[in-house]
């Protein structure tokens, strides 16, 4: 084939065929950037037709074509895999062309010469398993054993046995991964087979290397080949023995390969450890990696199938035999001076690769932490429990217990993991002294990174057993403690390992250990000590402090602050960034205590706030500054919630502007950082809402952060919107009435959110809500771009965002009135129409009278609950107070195919049905009073509802006149300033004179009443007897009784 094709642009739908191919993947793999794009193009276009994936793997398949286009082409097939292999994909690939790439994908695999490819098309094949096992390719997993029978009996080819493993690898892999509990079970039905004849290649290969190493010979090629093929087995044997049985205690074939497994332990550990140099270092290493993935065996089935672990012969021996590797490494493991003297000290220069011993030591503490949990806390399951699953459940956790976990092994444990493992080594301190953050950041780390590590490994262990064995440890750590605690004693390492396990161990001891006394006698004065390696021992203070005040009432607390003053301070040599850092993560855990009492930190909160921010503005690490930045958030919180009044304002403002000044460029240096600029932006959000309204100097950096923050066509949308909005909610919330101006110009940002409808949603209608009593004007301007969104939100939103798009409406609605008078309602009004609000309202009320037309067990159901249409109907009640005309043509706009009879006629049926069923006091005045100033049309459709009106009247009435004293409606307010409170925000303002302007709040109801009435009557005939006679008289004698007894007319 020619190899120098290069594809034009215009040609990028040309028909598939095997030569095309080959020159589109041809081009797609050169290093010329027009080729590869469009290569690419061209094999996007060819994704959906027949015959694509299977033309990529007969490409794949032909060993004679350029390395990069067999890459390219097992690449492209793997990922088609994922996306078309399913029946239910679209576009999914057919079946005959399925069948065609699962009949080569076995037999390619095993013959492919380069490890990469080799590597893909494995990985290809597991997916199609996970996909197809059992149901379309039943003998899947048989005949990839099959497969891997024939290429061990075939002794010629060695290559072959290697990639027949390393298939299987990836799909047991696949299959052990599956959450789907029916793929589990086919690969378990499967596993007795795949044991059988991988166990029978790991143990011949295993043989022949372990013969040759021991006896010589001359085929030291095919002994190495050996020694890969048998660690490629046991790598396939770990996955299977976790997931190819649930007790895998009651197989025999387990149960044999075990007893194997440990003597090849055994053996290789003494070849590895006693007798490392009659090795080739590749030989070395390859016999290590056995040991580990042997060790990542035992520690993954003590945790997966503990019970099964226990209950496998010699289990209790291996773990006793993990333990005094962990005693033996523990002799070395540890630092003997508390400076890094030694560059080296036995220990490896890459610092991310850990030795042999260490690493088996590590394997040896996880094993045991499995143990304690199996005994103490093993694992709850819903799945049912055979009575033979529960003996031995039991006797297992009683075989650990009596023969591993034993009271003196606890305690002789205890003392090994503090006095061994809590010590620094070498690399500790030198990683200290060279890369101060970074070693920081990786001893405080979080999630399951102890799992990698011996020291925080140890600790985990130690509380394990300080929490399962407190009355048999807590005084034998006491008295080590009692004779290591003194400011005698200048052991800093020791200290600081001792001191680490009472921190540790501090919710055991906080009963036991006057800690109060040890504070005072002992920490404060070796806080001040300076001598080499004194650093290590404030860190471990900073540490132990933070670790006792969460749990302990009643200690000195203001020492504890002098304390973190000092720790904080640059200006002590001793306090190096590591014992600063620290300090101030650990000021954290100082401040949030319930107890927390300003007036003890005051006295050092300039100073330790001024060393706090500083330390921020020193840092590098991203991590670090967030985390400081979490100390700083906690710190301004905590003093908000326990000072009140002014009195919070003091005490922070005099700090807002140096910690807006670290902030600010701080923002700018984050550049892509999300995780900070978040951090950032909570940290503004809580400094807002304690300096109160001294927040408007800082509008001018903080509405730039908001408007790109909550910009969505920023790509940072996504991940700075939530925090955003926080703060933009705590400036509105603080704004004063002469600062509107400045947050009015971030406005236009909230209409493209409300068509986003993601989770923030409602936060941005609370936004726009706030924004309608500070800034009416401006927000009756914006209607056209808000409306119509606002609208879309009320089909088919949650009640939460329906009723927040209704009140934005409604106070758009009373903005209108209360600014422009009629004139300006009846402009908005006709805005409401443009952008079908109000038809929307009708709508969802036609469906909800004819819903409520049906009866029985096969009615109408609407999507209307009882608040959403209290709403609706508030919509249309705004129109009916503010003229009743206005209402009459909004609705016949509003339903234009229909006769204005038919619409007010189920409309008011539905109104009056309606209104029983508002609770809410001023939305039920406000219904009352809209269907009562429809009496002023003195048409007969509003006039035939007499009875429902009265009986409206009567409820209203006796509820707002609450009693035979009371003359007043008790909903009219008095005098608008009369309750303007000090310091009002803009906000606070806003809804007082809305509230005040509002009919609701302004009309006495009884005289409204009466008014009405009287325009009733004046368009019946003008007299009260002809009332009565034409619609009076229609009223039940009860009702007509009640109303009056009100004394209204």
């Amino acid at each position: 084939m020619a190899m120098n094709f290069a594809i034009e642009v215009a040609g990028e739908a040309n028909p598939l065929s095997l030569q095309t191919l080959f020159h589109t993947l041809t081009a797609a793999s050169s290093s010329d950037p027009q080729q590869i794009k469009s290569g690419a193009q061209q094999l996007r276009n060819w994704e959906n037709q027949s015959g694509y994936y299977s033309s990529l793997q007969s490409i794949f398949t032909d060993a004679s074509l350029p390395i990069e286009v067999r890459h390219l082409c097992i690449i492209q097939l793997k990922n088609g895999i994922d996306k078309y292999w399913r029946k239910s994909a679209p576009n999914a690939i057919r079946k005959d062309e399925k069948d065609l790439i699962r009949s080569r994908s076995v037999g390619s695999g095993t013959n492919e010469p380069d490890h990469r490819l080799a590597l893909q098309n494995a990985l290809m094949i597991a997916k199609i398993v996970r996909y197809e096992y059992p149901q379309e390719w039943p003998d899947a997993v048989s005949s990839i054993v099959s497969n891997l029978r024939k290429a061990f009996q075939s002794d010629g080819n060695p290559l072959k046995l290697t990639r027949a493993l390393l298939i299987l690898l990836e799909v047991i892999k696949e299959l052990s991964t599956a959450r789907i509990q029916r793929t589990r079970t086919n690969l378990q039905a499967a596993s007795v087979e795949v044991l059988q004849v991988l166990g029978k290649i790991y143990v011949d290969r295993v043989q022949t290397w372990m013969t040759f190493f021991h006896q010589g010979g001359d085929d030291e090629g095919g002994a190495i080949s050996s020694v890969e093929q048998s660690l490629l087995a046991l790598r396939v044997l770990r996955r299977l023995l976790i997931a190819g049985w649930d007790f895998p205690n009651r197989s025999t074939e387990v149960r044999e390969f075990w007893n194997l497994l440990s003597n090849h332990f055994r053996d290789m550990l003494s070849m590895a450890v006693n007798d490392p140099s009659s090795l080739h270092e590749n030989v070395r290493r390859l016999i290590e990696k056995h040991l580990r993935q042997i060790a990542k065996l035992h520690v993954n089935l003590a945790k997966a199938h503990p019970s099964g672990f226990a209950l496998l012969p010699s289990s209790v021996q291996l773990v006793s035999a993990y333990w005094n590797l962990v005693l033996q490494f523990g002799e070395t493991y540890g630092s003997q001076s508390s400076t890094a003297s030694d560059p080296n000290n036995g220990r490896p220069e890459d610092y991310h690769e850990i030795t042999l011993t260490e690493y088996l030591s590590l394997k040896g503490l996880l094993l045991l932490r499995a143990c304690v949990k199996m005994v103490f806390n093993p694992a709850q399951t819903f799945k049912y429990q055979q009575a033979e699953d529960k003996k031995e459940k039991a006797q297992s956790r009683e075989m650990i217990k009596e023969n591993i976990l034993t009271e003196n092994f606890a305690e002789a444990a205890m003392q090994a993991l503090v006095t061994r493992f809590f010590v620094f080594t070498q690399r500790d301190l030198r990683d200290w002294e060279e890369e101060p953050e970074e070693w920081q950041r990786r001893e405080e780390g979080e999630d399951d990174t102890w799992e990698f590590s011996i020291r925080p490994c140890a600790e985990k262990l130690f509380l394990d057993l300080m929490l399962n064995y407190k009355q048999q440890l807590v005084q034998p750590l006491l008295s080590v403690f009692g004779t290591v605690a003194n400011l005698q004693n200048r052991d800093v390492l020791q200290k600081d390992s001792i001191y680490g396990a009472i921190g540790l161990a501090a919710s055991v001891l906080e009963d036991k250990l006057d800690f109060n006394s040890f504070l005072r006698s002992t920490l404060s004065q070796e806080v001040q000590i300076d001598q080499p390696g004194c650093g290590i021992l404030r860190r471990r203070i900073a540490i132990i402090l933070g670790q006792w005040l969460p749990v302990k009432d009643g200690l000195d607390r203001a020492l504890v602050y002098q304390i973190f003053q000092h720790l904080l301070d640059k200006g002590d040599p001793s306090n190096d960034l590591v014992v600063r850092i620290t300090a101030g993560r650990q000021l954290k855990n100082v401040i949030i205590p319930f107890d927390f009492r300003f007036e003890q930190f005051e006295p050092y909160a300039t100073t330790v706030l001024h060393r706090l921010v500083a330390l921020i503005e020193e840092v590098e690490l991203g991590e670090i500054k967030l985390a400081l930045l979490n100390t700083l958030l906690v710190l301004i919180q905590s003093v908000e919630e326990k000072k009140f009044g002014t009195d919070t304002i003091n005490q922070i403002v005099p700090f807002a502007d140096q910690i807006i000044s670290v902030l600010a460029p701080l923002w700018e240096q984050a550049g892509s950082e999300f995780l900070l600029k978040q951090s950032i932006l909570g940290i503004l959000s809580a400094l807002i809402s304690a300096v109160r309204g001294e927040s408007r100097k800082y509008h001018a950096l903080f509405i730039p952060l908001i408007d790109s923050s909550v910009d969505v066509t920023s790509e940072t949308y996504f991940y700075m919107v939530e925090d955003a909005l926080d703060l933009w909610v705590n400036v509105l919330q603080q704004t004063p009435s002469n600062a509107v101006s400045d947050v009015v110009s971030l406005v236009p940002r909230l209409f493209p959110m409300l068509e986003v409808g993601s989770d923030t949603l409602r936060k941005a209608l609370e936004i726009a809500e706030m924004y309608v009593y500070m800034a009416p004007v401006q927000m009756l301007a914006s209607t056209g771009p808000m409306l119509s969104p606002l609208e879309s939100l009320l089909k088919g939103s949650k009640r939460e965002v329906t009723g927040l798009v209704l009140s934005i409406v409604e106070l758009l609605m009373q903005s209108a009135m209360d600014l422009g008078g009629i004139e300006n309602f009846t402009s908005f009004t006709l805005q409401l129409l443009d952008a079908n609000l109000i038809q929307t309202v009708m709508s969802g009320l036609r469906g909800a009278h004819e819903a409520h037309q049906t009866t029985g067990p096969h009615r109408a159901k609407t999507w209307l609950d009882v608040l959403v249409e209290t709403d609706y109907l508030c919509i249309l009640a705004r129109l009916a107070l503010a003229r009743p005309n206005l209402f009459i043509d909004a609705v016949k706009a509003a339903t234009p195919n229909e006769p204005f009879e038919t619409t007010i006629s189920w409309l008011l049926s539905e109104w009056f049905r309606h209104l029983d069923n508002i609770s809410h006091p001023e939305k039920k005045k406000l219904n009352c009073l809209a269907v009562t100033a429809l009496l002023q049309t003195g048409q007969p459709w509003i006039l035939e509802h007499l009875q429902e009106l009265m009986t409206v009247w009567t409820e209203v009435v006796v509820e707002l006149y609450d009693n035979d004293e009371r003359q007043d409606d008790c909903l009219v307010y008095g005098d608008v300033e009369a309750t303007k409170g000090a310091n009002e925000t803009a906000e606070v303002e806003g809804q007082r004179k809305l509230m005040f302007a509002d009919p609701v709040h302004r009309v006495d109801l009884k005289p409204f009443i009466r008014e009405h009435l009287q325009y009733a009557i004046a368009s019946s005939g003008g007299s009260n007897e002809a009332f009565q006679e034409q619609w009076v008289v229609n009223v039940d004698k009860d009702v007509l009784e009640g109303f009056s007894k009100l004394g209204i007319f």
